[in-house]
């Protein structure tokens, strides 16, 4: 074996010692087992090995089959049994969104952290009341799962976005049909949350709602944050297995297109004279930078969906901060959503009155 045979090898070694590591000792619970969760949220903790004490769902039958599935899990239909285990120090909530606030409220009371999926609660009375409860209980770890923050190209962003003059950003977020629940509590609070967490605080510039036969629903946005005004196009009018998301950043440095979370590119800005546009009279191929893109050939943990969507990161922090291997990152929290119900308020009373 040769000396960069040698070397590769002890870096293999090394970074598995350091994966096996990487053990978590305290008790999680999970409070809801739909498609979602299933899908999403408890491959990451198996695939972490965080110990999963407890499952809690609402149907009797489902909690005798989580306990024969996931040996070592106790599948119950009983909240209390979880609030009242003092081994149980971290509680993920992924249960129908109407039934989070509640849930939410006797997990904090109980003195324990919470992991709550979105949306947290439905309306801002509801998110006032959450924090009022963490004031009286005392604060434990809480995470709010919009998933967008914690994904790989966000970081990215947020990283770069710091050192650029901010212009105005262009945000597309379009899905189909969605008649079985609340459309802006439930999808369009996503792109909202991100831009306010990318840009901070907002106020409503401009608003108009439009409404087809069918059920779709289009909103037209300008937000306008202290630093950077933008437009967003929200709507259910187009295609589930066709929907788009993208967010177009103008900065003095260059545009910045982040593509569903899966790509970040970066184009910089050409050069210009006298406000003349230098590439029309010397025209050339204009270089575009991937700062982010999945490796789709290799077949690792980096290059899965769950990660670049953000799933994996989210649970992770979590995780991390409750175990004292990551600084509790407070901006991740219920307070960190009180712009976003702000806007959603806002944008509620303009739609029910149209």
């Amino acid at each position: 074996m040769g000396y960069l045979d040698n070397i590769i090898d002890r870096y293999k070694r090394m970074r598995s010692m350091r994966e096996l590591r990487r053990t978590y000792t305290q008790q999680y619970a999970l409070v809801g087992l739909g498609n979602h969760c299933a899908n999403n949220l408890l491959p990451v903790i198996q695939y972490l090995q965080l110990p999963l004490k407890y499952i809690c769902c609402t149907s009797e039958k489902k909690a005798e089959l989580i306990s024969q599935k996931y040996k070592g899990v106790k599948g119950t239909t009983s909240l209390q049994d979880i609030l009242l285990d003092d081994t149980v120090s971290g509680v993920f909530v992924a249960a129908h969104p109407h039934s989070h606030f509640q849930i939410a409220t006797e997990v904090i009371k109980a003195g324990k952290s919470l992991f709550i999926e979105k949306p947290p609660c439905e309306n801002e009375r509801e998110l006032k009341a959450l924090t009022d409860t963490i004031k009286l209980y005392g604060s434990q770890h809480i995470v709010v799962g919009l998933q967008r923050r914690f994904a790989p190209a966000t970081q990215i962003l947020k990283k770069r976005l710091k050192g650029d003059g901010k212009r105005h950003y262009h945000y597309r977020y379009l899905t189909g049909l969605y008649p079985e629940g609340d459309t802006l509590l439930d999808l369009f609070i996503h792109p909202l949350d991100y831009v306010t967490f990318l840009f901070g605080e907002a106020k409503i510039k401009s608003l108009d709602v439009i409404r087809s036969r069918d059920g779709g629903q289009t909103l037209f946005l300008v937000l306008e944050h202290q630093e950077i005004t933008g437009m967003l196009e929200l709507s259910t009018d187009y295609s589930w297995q066709e929907a788009q998301e993208q967010l177009n950043v103008s900065t003095d440095k260059g545009l910045y297109v982040l593509e569903k979370m899966e790509r970040l590119d970066f184009m910089p800005r050409r050069s210009a004279m006298l406000g003349i546009p230098l590439e029309k009279a010397f025209p050339n191929n204009g270089a575009t930078i991937c700062l982010y893109g999945k490796n789709n050939f290799v077949p690792t943990i980096g290059n899965n969906q769950i990660v670049s969507q953000g799933f994996f990161s989210e649970i992770k922090t979590f995780a991390d901060m409750i175990e004292n291997k990551h600084e509790a990152n407070y901006a991740l929290g219920l307070e960190s959503v009180n712009h976003v119900y702000s806007l959603m308020a806002e944008i509620h009373k303009y739609t029910s009155k149209k």
